[in-house]
């Protein structure tokens, strides 16, 4: 029989055994894009991976843990997350190019970063993470991709840790690769990756990210506070088409409303909360599925608890 973790309960971690910084009830609405959701029970901000290391080692086993790097692609609702949210934005960082086409690049480093850096080596492929709100782990645990392009075309193996602080490596082909899916354990998490690029001029590849960045500023609501695309293309169409047709663009509840630039896009006016943009998210779903027959399946994580009522 499954134990069920008692949020209730104050665990009494060992704050000698690790060198991080462990928070209690921190706002997630700090560490999401849609700068939403309730509060972790704890937060932790390790020191570095081996840290990070020590610190999984010393959760108690039925503690539920959640990592988050940039909070780009998370709704964590109003009640908030119980256990324990891991923080590896600024942690894992590692970011080098190792070989003349080889580039490693740790779970906190930011996408844009990474395909910055890739361009000042006149390495090509990975342009697209230049478009894309999030940190490498995230890509990785959901395959990111984005004007045709996906990361895990240039995977050659990644490094992983698992809730006991075991670390391990893994090729590419040991994996299960789909449309924003990717076949790793529930209670493992991406640390590092290395990719496998092809060597162009530093000059197109540089353009080929302006011409990207460009296009996504003449389509996309930048500067609101949102978590990119809301939901996943179905086969051969477009969930923002498909959103747009049923007239849905500007549909508001709460301080959640449908972008007028962008249907698959949801922004935060300012004072929605999560239960306003689930809510806006489950009728787009219905209305979408009653006029097309075409269920839309969530990109974004939407986790935790209801806030309960008083």
């Amino acid at each position: 029989m499954q134990t069920v973790f008692d949020n209730s309960m104050n665990i009494d971690f060992d704050k000698t055994l690790f060198k991080g910084k462990l928070l209690e009830q921190e706002p997630m609405s700090r560490h999401t894009s849609w700068k939403t959701g309730g509060t972790a029970q704890y937060f932790y901000i390790a020191d570095d991976i081996e840290d990070l290391s020590v610190f999984m080692a010393s959760i108690p086993e039925d503690m539920p843990v959640t990592w988050v790097g940039l909070g780009s692609n998370l709704l964590v609702r109003d009640g908030g997350l119980s256990g324990v949210v891991v923080s590896v934005l600024g942690v894992l960082n590692e970011l080098e190019c190792s070989d003349e086409n080889e580039m490693k690049i740790g779970a906190g480093v930011t996408c844009a970063k990474a395909a910055r850096l890739a361009a000042k080596h006149g390495l090509t492929g990975i342009e697209f993470l230049a478009s894309i709100p999030g940190s490498i782990g995230g890509a990785l645990a959901m395959n990111a991709g984005a004007y045709g392009g996906d990361i895990w075309r240039y995977v050659k193996h990644v490094e992983t840790v698992n809730r006991n602080g075991q670390r391990q490596f893994y090729s590419r082909d040991q994996f299960e690769i789909g449309y924003r899916s990717v076949s790793l354990a529930e209670d493992e998490w991406f640390v590092s990756c290395a990719l496998e690029l092809e060597v162009s001029d530093k000059n197109t590849v540089e353009k080929n990210i302006k011409d990207l960045l460009s296009k996504r500023a003449d389509a996309q609501p930048l500067g609101q506070h949102s978590c990119g695309s809301v939901f996943r293309n179905p086969e051969n169409d477009h969930a923002a088409r498909l959103i747009d047709i049923c007239g849905l663009k500007g549909k508001q509840i709460g301080g959640a409303i449908v972008s007028d630039k962008h249907a698959n896009f949801i922004i935060n006016t300012g004072n929605a909360t999560s239960s306003d943009i689930e809510s806006l998210i489950e009728l787009v779903q219905a209305t979408v599925y009653e006029t097309h027959a075409i269920k839309l399946i969530p990109e974004v994580r939407i986790i935790g608890e209801f806030r309960s009522e008083q």
